[in-house]
């Protein structure tokens, strides 16, 4: 039977709610629970999963909606109790916390005048708003905040750069300024490389081998996953790349992305190519053939952090061969299949290519959504697609899809290999390890009653100094059996192995031919955006409370702006203001 409780005017950050109400769920006697703010989206999310009843048409945005599926009144009642007590804890929490909370734009700039940096995680209806006003207040933008529509980005980024200022984002999940890692980013080495990327898990698995191999970053910025379209014009990726051109910390350019339309591609390169620094890019799904002559084209995403290195070096690494495998493997007959289940976008994005590659797959390989491959009985899911966390935590997050899709994986007689990625650092869970592997050794030995051999193989993007600890993860996962390699392309050519898929390794030592380039000149960045690389930055935090404690633990200055929906989320009412306010 389902319960609707509607508690008005009780704002909470979406991510908190995520995670309350995958705890009530395990509650005994419990079905299903769904905990949500009342907004639009979210009621059309209740709908589509079965938690909707009329009376949620009446809730505003600003009300915390409470759908329990549950067998009597009174596990409702016990559900009801934990409710109270999350909202006491976080209420706690909050009066304990050390930042300082503001209201208003106004009392955010007087208590921190000399801000530079607003980190934006709010929902995405309402994230363009709140970066115009802080463009309209001199600072520069982080917004993590997705789904924010692609006529928006373009309008802020325009303002930005009439401002010298940057906007990285929208759907912007790492970057590193000035040593802090911001939004889903790992603690690294501070070092002579500098990275611009328009993918989060991209930057996050280059820095962390860039750090592994003993190297550091000055700075890494993200662009949003967009900025490299037709519509954007690489705004950011551009800015950015003039920035570090500009940055006496920054000796060597890294540059990733996914595929850019073709004309914005040549305009990042032109740029590349005249900055006066050598460079590496990354267009992922690319297989170079040649280099330019300050520029090295890599193919892997552990390819792009060797050349960076041996750049910044002045010498060539050494890299360890691949470990022997057992010349019996014991796979049962017909377990030929890989199963890739990924929590990062564009670790999976890079699994699926080699993969398409080695199995000979079509590149246009068509797949269903949340696929980016499915050839051959072979898979690979990025469990972070929006069809997977709508309504629930990210999988870096809370690793309950992920189990579910294990667990199911685990029973498919044909599947040998189960690929996977573990993401460390903030943001992410704070020992996912811990759970995973439990998981896994369950498999495993479920696998193994039935006569078949199941191998785990994957990669853990992190490093030492991470909070939840590298070594400590890395233990786990070999105690419950799995194979963990150095970097992700070494997992995926690990797991084709174990299938009798040998992958060639590139030459990194590629011919140098001259490029027919429009000339290109490398103007200086505006004084704004050079200033924000010069020290840590100095946040106004709106959105998600937990980022702001953690780039306070990473010695910035922080502000946060204890966001509430204007005007209570009624939409005529928030547009009429808005006009006011420009009047």
């Amino acid at each position: 039977m389902l319960h609707i409780i509607i508690k008005p005017n009780l704002y909470q950050d979406s991510v908190s709610l995520m995670l309350m109400s995958n705890k009530l769920s395990g509650i005994e006697g419990v079905n299903q629970v769904s905990v949500m703010m009342g907004t639009p989206a979210n009621i059309d999310i209740m709908k589509n999963t079965g938690m909707y009843a009329p009376e949620l048409d009446k809730a505003a945005p600003s009300d915390l909606c409470i759908a329990i599926d549950a067998e009597n009144g009174e596990i409702v009642s016990t559900v009801l109790e934990e409710v109270e007590q999350f909202l006491k804890n976080q209420a706690t929490a909050s009066a304990s916390n050390k930042v300082e909370k503001v209201r208003t734009w106004d009392r955010a700039v007087k208590a921190m005048p000399d801000a530079n940096l607003a980190v934006i995680s709010i929902p995405g209806k309402y994230a363009a708003e709140e970066a115009m006003s802080a463009l309209e207040n001199g600072l520069h933008v982080f917004m993590f905040s997705d789904n924010v529509a692609i006529e928006d980005e373009k309008r802020v980024k325009d303002s930005a750069k009439e401002k010298g200022l940057i906007v990285m984002g929208p759907d912007c999940g790492t970057a590193v300024i000035g040593g802090v890692p911001i939004a889903f980013s790992n603690v690294v080495n501070k070092g002579n490389i500098g990275v611009v990327g328009a993918s989060g898990t991209g930057i996050q698995e280059v820095i962390t081998l860039i750090d592994k191999m003993g190297a550091g970053i000055s700075h890494a910025l993200g662009t949003g996953g967009r900025d490299l379209s037709e519509e954007i014009e690489a705004t950011t990726m551009l800015d950015g790349i003039r920035a570090l051109a500009n940055n006496a910390d920054t000796e060597v350019v890294v540059v990733i992305s996914k595929p850019p339309a073709p004309k914005v591609r040549e305009q990042v390169v032109a740029l590349l190519a005249n900055i006066g620094k050598p460079a590496v890019a990354i267009f992922m799904g690319e297989k170079p053939e040649s280099y330019l002559p300050t520029i090295k084209f890599a193919h892997t995403l552990e390819e792009a952090a060797i050349m960076a290195v041996e750049l910044a070096k002045g010498s060539k690494l050494e890299v360890a061969p691949e470990a022997a495998l057992p010349a019996d493997l014991g796979l049962a007959a017909g377990q030929t299949k890989i199963r890739g289940l990924y929590t990062g976008g564009t670790l999976a994005y890079e699994a699926a290519t080699i993969m398409k590659e080695s199995l000979h797959a079509a590149k246009d390989n068509k797949h269903d959504e949340g696929y980016l491959l499915q050839y051959d009985g072979h898979e690979v899911i990025d469990l972070g697609d929006d069809m997977y966390t709508q309504g629930r935590p990210h999988p870096m997050i809370d690793g309950t899809t992920r189990f579910q899709f294990i667990e199911k994986a685990a029973k498919q007689s044909d599947v040998a290999v189960i690929l996977f990625d573990l993401v460390l650092g903030y943001g992410s869970h704070e020992d996912m390890a811990t759970p995973l592997s439990k998981v896994v050794k369950r498999a495993v030995a479920e696998a193994a009653n039935e006569g078949r051999k199941l191998y785990f193989v994957g990669s853990i993007c992190g490093t030492k100094n991470d909070p939840q600890g590298y070594d400590a993860q890395l233990k786990l996962m070999q105690e419950a059996g799995a194979i963990i390699t150095d970097s992700n392309f070494s997992a995926v050519r690990t797991a084709l192995r174990i299938i009798g898929h040998e992958v060639q390794v590139g030459s990194r030592e590629l011919p140098v031919q001259e490029a027919n380039l429009p000339n290109v000149t490398v103007a200086a960045p505006s004084e704004e955006l050079k200033q924000l690389l010069e020290s840590k930055p100095r946040v106004i935090n709106i959105g998600l409370s937990s980022f702001a404690d953690n780039l306070e633990t990473e010695g910035s200055r922080v502000v946060q702006f204890d966001w509430r929906p204007v005007a209570g989320g009624n939409e005529k009412l928030r547009k009429i203001l808005s006009i006011l306010n420009k009047m």
